[in-house]
This record gives C-alpha cells, sequence and structure tokens, in this order.
C-alpha cells in the first residue's frame, strides 16, 4: 500500500515548522515535502558515502573477536571511527531492510515489509532528499527498489550493467557461472557446501565492476566544480547465498575449521524443513563458503576505501558501513536471516570522517539502522525531513555527555506475522502464528498460533531457553508488550489505522499482519 501523509499533517507541520515546502507535480503524483533551497553562500556539506553488505551479522567483525579474521579492511574502518556494538536491522530481509533505510520510516510505514514489494513512487528517499539540496547522488548496486525507478539517484548501475559489461569483457575461461536455484535445488546444493567458486576471476566478478565504476565516479567528482557534494550508496551483494566468491578465493577457510553449533529441541519444533536434511559436514561446507564471501566483500570495500582516498575526497566524505540484515550460520539449525533471534537481527556499523568523528570509538547502546539516515543529515547540516521515526546518533557517536541511544530496540519481520523489541537485558519476540509461510522457510509442524518468547540475554546471549512462562518475569514481559504495542500502533504513518477497541495484545497481532 502506498505511503502517504496527511494533508492536515503535513500542513500543519509546514506552517508550524517551516524548513519544508510542498511541491505541487502537474502529472498527477502525490504531492511529497521538498528542503528549503540552501541559501546563498551556505557552507557546502560533506561528501557521503554509504557501504552496504548482503547478510553480515553483528559480530563477525575481526575487531569483534571473531576467530576466522575475515574482514580486515572492515576492522581498520571501525578503528579509525565510531563502531556500533548493538545495531539492529528493521527486519531481517533485504528489502525491508534497505527501504526502511533509505526513506527512515519502519517497514509498515513504508509499506514496504515483504521481498519482492516495490518501493512507492512516493516514498521520499534520502536520494531525492539531497538531490533537491544539491548533491550529486548515484547508487551503484542492489538497492532492491523492486522497479525501474530511480528514487533520486541520478546514476544508477546494477546487476544488467555488470552483464553487458561482461558480454564485452569476457574473461579467459569464459563465463563458468552455474544457474542458482534456491529451494529447487537441495539446501546443499543451493547453500554452497562443496564451496565452489563463482566461475569467474576477481577481476570480473559484479562487486569488482561496481567499485571499478565508483572509483571512476570519484575521479570524475574531484575533477568537477567542488561546489557540489556528492551522495553515493555502493550495495553489494556478498555474503548473501549462494556465497559467490572469485576462483581465486576458492580454498581461504576451511571446512573443519567451523564448529557446528548444537540444534536444541526447542530448535528443532521451529527449524525450516530445507534444513532438516543437512550433514554436519555440509553445515561445515556452508559455514566456510560463507566466511568466503565475506572475505571477498571485504577486499572490495577496501578498494572502495583506497579509491576514495586516492582520489583526495578521503577528508571530506562522511562514511557509513552496514549490513542490511543479519545471517544465521548454523546457530539454531539455520542457514538464513528471516527470523529475529540476534544473529538474524543484529548487524555491524561504523560511522567515519576523519576530524569530526573520535577514531576507534565503540558504543554500546541500542541503536537501530532506521537511525542512520537522520544521522547522516544532522553530521552533514542539512535539514532532515518530517515524520522521520529515526533518531540521530550524532551525540552519541561524538561521546557527548548524556548521549544515550534507545532504551528498547526493534525489528520485525511481516512475512512470518512476528516483531521483537528488546531492552538492555531482555528481548520478547511476539508473533500471530498464524501464517502459512510464503518465504520457503516452513517448518515441518502445524501452524502455532500466537505466541510470545522471552530470553535472557544476559544470562542466555543464545537465545536458548524461553522464559516467557516464568511469574516472576511477568513484570518484564508486560513492560515490553507495551513498548512493542507503541511502535507498531505509534508510527502507521499513512497507512491504515489500527482499529478502534482492540487490546494491546490484539493490536499487535493485528499490526503483524503484511499490508504491502
Amino acid at each position: 500500500m502506498p505511503k502517504r501523509r496527511s494533508w492536515f499533517r503535513l500542513v500543519a507541520w509546514c506552517l508550524l515548522l517551516a524548513p519544508v515546502s510542498l511541491a505541487h507535480p502537474d502529472d498527477g503524483r502525490p504531492i511529497r515535502p521538498r528542503p528549503p533551497k540552501p541559501a546563498e553562500g551556505s557552507p557546502r556539506g560533506p561528501n557521503i558515502l554509504i557501504l552496504i553488505g548482503d547478510d553480515q551479522a553483528g559480530g563477525t567483525l575481526g575487531i569483534d573477536g571473531d576467530p576466522h579474521r575475515a574482514t580486515p579492511r572492515l576492522d581498520a574502518l571501525a578503528r579509525q571511527g565510531v563502531r556500533f556494538d548493538r545495531a539492529y536491522c528493521s527486519s531481517p530481509v533485504c528489502t525491508a531492510s534497505r527501504q526502511s533505510f533509505i526513506t527512515g520510516l519502519l517497514p509498515h510505514a513504508v509499506g514496504v515489509t515483504r521481498l519482492t514489494t516495490p518501493l512507492p513512487d512516493d516514498a521520499l528517499t534520502l536520494g531525492e532528499w539531497l538531490g533537491d539540496l544539491g548533491y550529486d547522488t548515484a547508487a551503484f548496486g542492489k538497492m532492491h527498489f523492486n522497479g525501474p525507478a530511480k528514487h533520486g539517484f541520478a546514476e544508477r548501475i546494477d546487476a544488467p550493467d555488470w552483464n553487458r559489461w561482461l558480454r564485452d569483457h569476457m574473461p579467459p575461461g569464459g563465463d563458468r557461472r552455474r544457474k542458482w536455484r534456491p529451494f529447487v535445488d537441495p539446501a546443499a546444493v543451493w547453500l554452497n557446501a562443496a564451496g565452489r567458486s563463482y566461475g569467474l576471476p576477481a577481476s570480473a566478478m559484479q562487486s569488482t565492476y561496481l567499485v571499478d565504476r565508483a572509483a571512476e565516479f570519484f575521479v570524475r567528482h574531484k575533477d568537477q566544480s567542488r561546489s557540489n557534494p556528492f551522495l553515493m550508496v555502493l550495495g553489494f551483494s556478498e555474503p548473501h547465498s549462494p556465497f559467490i566468491f572469485p576462483d581465486e578465493w576458492a580454498g581461504r577457510f576451511r571446512p573443519e575449521d567451523f564448529p557446528v553449533p548444537p540444534v536444541s529441541e526447542a530448535d528443532r519444533a521451529n527449524q525450516p524443513k530445507i534444513f532438516t536434511d543437512l550433514s554436519p559436514r555440509e553445515k561445515q561446507g556452508i559455514a566456510a563458503a560463507h566466511y568466503t564471501s565475506l572475505s571477498f566483500l571485504d577486499h572490495q570495500i577496501g578498494r572502495a576505501l583506497d579509491a576514495l582516498d586516492a582520489s583526495g575526497l578521503a577528508d571530506d566524505t562522511i562514511v557509513v558501513y552496514f549490513g542490511d540484515n543479519g545471517y544465521l550460520v548454523g546457530q539454531h539449525g539455520r542457514f538464513e536471516k528471516h527470523v529475529l533471534l540476534e544473529p538474524g537481527a543484529r548487524v555491524p556499523l561504523i560511522l567515519r570522517w576523519p576530524g569530526h568523528l573520535p577514531a576507534d570509538r565503540r558504543v554500546a547502546d541500542l541503536v537501530e539502522l532506521v537511525d542512520v539516515l537522520p544521522t547522516l543529515l544532522e553530521l552533514a547540516g542539512q535539514p532532515s525531513p518530517p515524520d522521520l521515526q529515526g533518531r540521530s546518533l550524532k551525540a552519541l557517536a561524538m561521546g557527548e555527555p548524556g548521549a544515550k541511544g534507545r532504551e528498547f530496540a526493534f525489528s520485525e519481520y511481516l512475512e512470518n506475522e512476528e516483531a521483537m523489541v528488546r531492552s538492555d537485558r531482555y528481548k520478547l519476540i511476539a508473533g500471530t502464528g498464524a501464517r502459512r509461510r510464503l518465504d520457503g522457510y516452513e517448518t515441518a509442524n502445524p501452524l502455532p498460533g500466537p505466541y510470545e518468547r522471552l530470553y535472557d540475554l544476559e544470562a542466555d546471549p543464545d537465545e536458548a531457553t524461553d522464559l516467557r512462562d516464568r511469574p516472576e518475569l511477568a513484570p518484564v514481559v508486560d513492560r515490553l508488550r507495551r513498548e512493542l504495542h507503541d511502535r507498531l500502533v505509534s508510527t502507521r504513518g499513512g497507512q491504515t489505522a489500527v482499529p478502534p477497541g482492540l487490546s494491546e495484545i490484539e493490536a499487535i497481532r493485528w499490526c503483524l499482519v503484511p499490508q504491502d
């Protein structure tokens, strides 16, 4: 369903605060807010480079203590800037997470909660906003707009451009890529348990092509007038399954170096059928392939940062890196995101701006990816659109006295009609248990019906024990449920309002049904 703020809220906001004017398109499109024109002679804003990994869980950086040490370039970036240890995606699925970030709204407020939903044409994106403020905008690689619109990014390069380039620059040995057939082939095949390379050398990989184009953009921008800063989003497809990596990367990680996580009886009850027949050796192979792909992503991040350095623009560029969502690499018997357990919902988040943000700062407060857009705008000294649902992290990143993160972190996965909220110690996951999953990850058991699950993340970081029915924790459940209710009900924006007369838990369940 398309998102649209009410006329009353838009007009009232403009009249009261007046930092935004209204556009008046004559092509029938809904009116969207626009920023004020920068005053003549106002300071030039910094460049912004946004780097996005695909399916990287929090805690998988070497600097976090991950024993496989697959991310030396991201570790270096973290040492040069601010690392947020407890950042949460808005949804553990690519499309919903990315459209939430790019609009500063939660998925249900954008109207994009499912993998295939297109971003509505009237959604206000960071590209449109900064483009109106005079930024040169570009989006290279995965954005998951699910449609032809550029959504404010004047330059747009994606997989079709790479495929055309590859046809004209075929490497020696030709194109040896195999067709990826998830849910058709056995899970061990489409999850690359054999650790096969993608069938191309590093020079011909899509991420190499994207970084090369980004490097050209940096040089071109350096040679152009310095009056216009740039916004670039560089979206990679690694380490998303089938965990692609080039020929030269094959064998970098050995399957035997990856212990197989235990699977409890509770895990088995909720485990998707597609994973139940994987052997221990196949699970180890999948983990090795995932980390090999992560290592290749790290290499490409390094190439992009080297190109920025070589252009001379690094000191005038805010760099942000995050994973769009997490990924379970065998935990709880799963190899996927699509869940609100910690490995699926927690992601890496790094900010760097030399001379403006502290170096080697580590932040333990709870934050969300929906906070990134307002953070970038405040750091860049730019006005923000109305009604954002994220909060700027600038003061927290700077370490200003009294600056705090969120008391509660929220995420939703409406394809399975569930959402989570966590405090510093506890997490509550609530679901309707009434939806037959259409994402391929159904279990072998009947639909469970409504459920709530409570985890003590301090005593039980692996989320092995559900404490929902402990009488002494009833006040904790009540408090988290109230917060979950308030986040879902108060952030609907232009979406259908919650029907009156529903109890707190009824309203939560009503909000969990996807309306895309």
